[in-house]
């Protein structure tokens, strides 16, 4: 049948349809199979002509995206030996760099060092990736063909650990110039070491750099140096940390000298940091001074109760040692003093003194009472005293007993033999009015009253307060 149809096609339709014909415009697009009709296709199908009319349909082919042969790459990679740096026996390769901070991630006190974030770029001129181009438009690579290139290698100095991220893929980017400018870079996070000095800390501010340098080529083989100036290093504004207050970034290069290696250029990117000493104030200052105030509230209690001014002093004395202990917890072990410790020792030292103040007190009392007691034992009777009536009391009467026991004489009395605890009192009492008896009696009570106050309570009370604000106001002076 497909023979018979053959014959039965014109001979001019076969050899136009094999050569590849059908080359239509928009007003013979009904030479096309799918526009003739599906008899038509139907009763003449020719091969020829349905494969005609694909190619027809289909558009034209973008060059720029088409695969080349390997003689045709614009990077001549493989023609280039790689190992050598560019201009290789000649001066020094410039390298320019530039930096932006994304972020300025810890600062750690304990270990002595920050973690940083950032994009690193490079900037060099390596004439064996210039390709010719039209339009003077540049390439753009991952980091798989950084591999088969010549990079520059820089690294952190003084670092600890750094690494560039890897998600999704490395995060690396090189752009290729057609005169055979390169730009080189990276998305990396260091965590380098910063000497800090904490003679005046919290009330300190700290000075950390980031130092960059190659570790392969001298000064004599490839120059570092910030492409443009202080503008090369820039920092993103959202930046800021909880305890630190950001100042200023800035940059400087200089030269490093290695004994056995030589000189290198060194590039360094400094940043100063101001504590916040609001935390410090809330969590260190205030609870030391209160302790120091609480200490101070035992100079007004009685002298005779022991139980409660001694809890006081070994109390405040406890919470200004667990003060200091933790605030030393979380610092490094430096062999000098820090501005902090001087203000807790010297807080520490008024609370013990206020404990020191009542031993003191409580001794000195005690002396007192032990001379008064030989005196009375020395002169047991009341001779010489005209219209004088004896009576026994402990120090649990009243002024109204005392008035009430006052007729009764020594012998009335219980006997000493049966009540020794209690206290032969001799009482005085003239023919005066009972008015003037009781303006005697409430004289006796405020006498009494004064002398529960040690003269030493009296002059801690003035002496603990003014020396510990005059401390503050000398403190605060120095180190703010």
């Amino acid at each position: 049948g497909l023979k018979a149809s053959l014959d039965r096609t014109p001979l001019f339709l076969l050899l136009w349809g094999g050569m590849g014909g059908f080359v239509v415009t928009e007003s013979q697009k009904t030479l096309c199979p799918h526009k003739l009709g599906r008899t038509w296709a139907q009763r003449h199908q020719n091969n020829a002509i349905a494969v005609s009319c694909s190619h027809i349909l289909k558009r034209n082919r973008d060059l720029t995206k088409a695969w080349k042969g390997k003689t045709e790459q614009l990077l001549r990679v493989n023609e280039h030996d790689f190992t050598m740096r560019p201009a290789f026996g000649g001066p020094a390769i410039p390298v320019g760099v530039d930096v932006q901070v994304e972020s300025l991630d810890s600062i750690s006190e304990v270990d002595m060092d920050f973690t940083m974030t950032l994009y690193l770029r490079h900037y060099w001129k390596d004439e064996r990736l210039s390709f010719p181009s039209t339009n003077n438009k540049s390439m753009t690579f991952d980091g798989r063909l950084v591999k088969k290139i010549w990079v520059p290698d820089v690294f952190f100095v003084h670092s600890k650990r750094s690494f560039i991220h890897d998600t999704t893929t490395d995060n690396i980017m090189l752009r290729v110039f057609p005169d055979g400018h390169v730009l080189y870079s990276m998305r990396v996070t260091v965590t380098a070491m910063c000497n800090m000095d904490f003679s005046h800390f919290p009330l300190d501010s700290q000075t950390c750099s980031l130092e960059l340098e190659s570790y392969a080529y001298t000064d004599e083989d490839l120059m570092l140096y910030w492409k443009n100036g202080n503008e090369s290093l820039k920092t993103d504004e959202k930046i800021s940390l909880s305890q630190f207050l950001i100042q200023k970034f800035h940059t400087t290069s200089r030269l490093a000298f290695y004994s056995s290696t030589g000189w290198y250029n060194r590039l360094y990117i400094n940043f100063t940091l101001r504590r916040h000493i609001f935390f410090f104030l809330l969590q260190t200052y205030f609870p030391a001074t209160l302790m120091v105030m609480l200490s101070w509230v035992s100079f007004w209690i009685d002298r005779r109760a022991v139980p409660a001014r001694v809890s006081l002093g070994i109390t405040t004395v406890l919470t200004m040692s667990t003060i200091i202990t933790g605030v030393n917890a979380s610092m490094p072990r430096v062999s000098y003093i820090k501005a902090v410790d001087i203000y807790l020792w010297v807080s520490f030292v008024f609370v013990f003194l206020s404990v020191l103040e009542y031993a003191a007190v409580n001794y000195l009392t005690t002396v007192q009472e032990r001379k008064e007691r030989k005196l009375r034992e020395r002169f047991p009777c009341s001779c010489g005293i005209p219209h004088s009536k004896t009576m026994m009391l402990d120090g649990n009467y009243s002024e109204s007993d005392a008035n009430s026991l006052a007729g009764y004489t020594r012998n009335q009395m219980v006997p000493e033999e049966e009540k020794p605890e209690k206290m032969v009192v001799h009482l005085a009492m003239s023919n005066e009015s009972n008015s003037s008896r009781k303006r005697g009696l409430k004289g006796h009570v405020g006498l009494r009253i004064i002398q529960n106050t040690h003269a030493i309570d009296k002059y801690s009370r003035l002496i603990f307060p003014g020396t510990y604000i005059f401390f503050n106001l000398i403190y605060w002076s120095v180190f703010s």
